[in-house]
């Protein structure tokens, strides 16, 4: 947990009340819990649901590890953040109660910190009839508390202070803020931060360039030991006959751009050899990018040489427990990369102009997502025609890679974001 208001000074004394959700077989209310604690002064509530739900549990996976000491083993379990907000409720109704003398006590203690309120009127035998409405009565807490709800009492009430002053203080910076930028300078802002946030995981760019092959080098993508590596596998696509070929389109082994790629293997030997290397690894990275939760230790197959599968692994996955172990999982942003990947590598391959449609229609991507990462790539997009036979053959996107780099720019409007509920 955190505490929305600051730390606290002993967090070792709190003590936790867990509740879910009765409904187990809907499969979003099942997962619902609610964390309650209380303080002194204060009662803390905590959600996993609503409004006021933190966003860092949906980016990221949380776990808490418990080590044995004894065997030196430990065991890893979910968890959740919860952000615990204290309860500053003013109001509240409650029924008609009547409390022995001594429960009146403990109830003057939740009046005190949860603002219930309530006339008190003198009972038999020694009970208080207590009747609660909809009526701020503090005055009760003032005039029969002890001291330590009446400092309840007024810590409740600077909260409430605190957070009048808080909101004022936020609403007017982000006037100035306003004010200073503009709306529209904001908004540039926010879709800069979209472009940075794929730039994360892109090649390293070399900007001082001074040729397009410099900007994302080849050894930046491909080291001279995983290259040594893709000799073997890669031998039989430079060796590849016009019949085999055939039968791999018509069985579709590999995706669009290798095939029709290696209707234009060079002549010579060396440059045949390297393009062969190029495809063979450029074929592996898209065959990866379908894939989801990463189980096998190969997931390529035998015939991927080791150090291209601990590439695979090291670089183009995300650690994630599952199912009571940790496996790699291919996220949306591994995709990304990936994708960022193939671009660079196809642009080393066609002398630094790519069809960014084709590698679209094999990276099964949305072509608003290509287009974002080939920008991001600092590519100049045009339009062309494609390879007669493929989809949309009349309506292709060409990504160029060509000195001076353009800027990066934010879009000029942001795309309407789909509403989640």
């Amino acid at each position: 947990v955190r505490f929305a208001n600051g730390k606290l000074q002993h967090p070792d004394s709190l003590r936790f009340t867990v509740y879910r959700n009765r409904d187990m077989a809907h499969p979003r209310k099942k997962h619902r819990r609610i964390l309650v604690s209380e303080t002194e002064r204060l009662c803390y509530v905590g959600h996993n649901f609503g409004s006021e739900v933190m966003k860092c549990n949906s980016l990221c996976r949380y776990f808490v590890g418990v080590l044995d000491k004894n065997s030196g083993q430990m065991e890893v379990y979910n968890a959740e953040i919860f952000n615990m907000q204290p309860l500053l409720s003013d109001q509240r109704i409650l029924r008609l109660q009547v409390l022995p003398h001594e429960e009146f006590k403990v109830f003057l203690e939740t009046v005190a910190v949860e603002g219930a309120v309530g006339f008190v009127s003198p009972g038999c035998t020694g009970c208080f009839n207590v009747c609660f409405c909809l009526v701020q009565m503090d005055l009760c807490i003032e005039a029969f508390g002890t001291s330590k709800q009446k400092r309840a009492l007024s810590s409740r009430r600077m909260n409430a202070v605190g957070n009048d002053i808080v909101n004022t203080a936020v609403t007017k910076a982000a006037a100035n803020v306003i004010d200073a930028k503009g709306v529209t300078a904001l908004m540039q802002d926010m879709a800069q931060d979209d472009v940075q946030n794929i730039s994360a995981f892109l090649p390293p760019c070399h900007e001082d360039a001074d040729r397009p092959e410099h900007v994302y080098k080849f050894e930046d993508i491909l080291s001279p030991a995983e290259y040594e590596a893709l000799r073997v596998p890669a031998a039989t696509l430079a060796n590849i006959t016009a019949e085999e070929m055939a039968k791999r389109a018509e069985e579709r082994s590999h995706c669009s751009f290798v095939l029709e790629e290696l209707k234009f293997l060079p002549t010579d030997e060396k440059s045949r050899d390297h393009k062969a290397r190029c495809l063979w690894f450029l074929d592996t990275l898209i065959k990866f990018s379908q894939l989801k939760m990463i189980k096998k230790k190969h997931p390529m197959g035998p015939e991927c040489p080791h150090i291209i599968s601990r590439k695979l692994m090291k670089n183009f996955t995300s650690l994630t427990y599952n199912d009571g172990s940790i496996q790699n999982l291919i996220s949306a942003s591994m995709k990304a990369k990936i994708t960022a990947y193939v671009i660079a590598l196809a642009l080393h391959i066609n002398n630094f102009q790519t069809d960014l449609t084709v590698l679209q229609n094999d990276l099964k991507l949305p072509e608003s997502r290509i287009l974002d990462i080939a920008k991001a790539l600092r590519l100049r997009v045009s339009k062309a025609k494609g390879v007669p036979g493929l989809e949309n053959d009349q309506n292709h996107k060409l990504g160029t890679l060509s000195l001076p780099l353009p800027m990066q720019k934010a879009p000029e409007g942001q795309r309407k974001r789909k509403k989640m509920n």
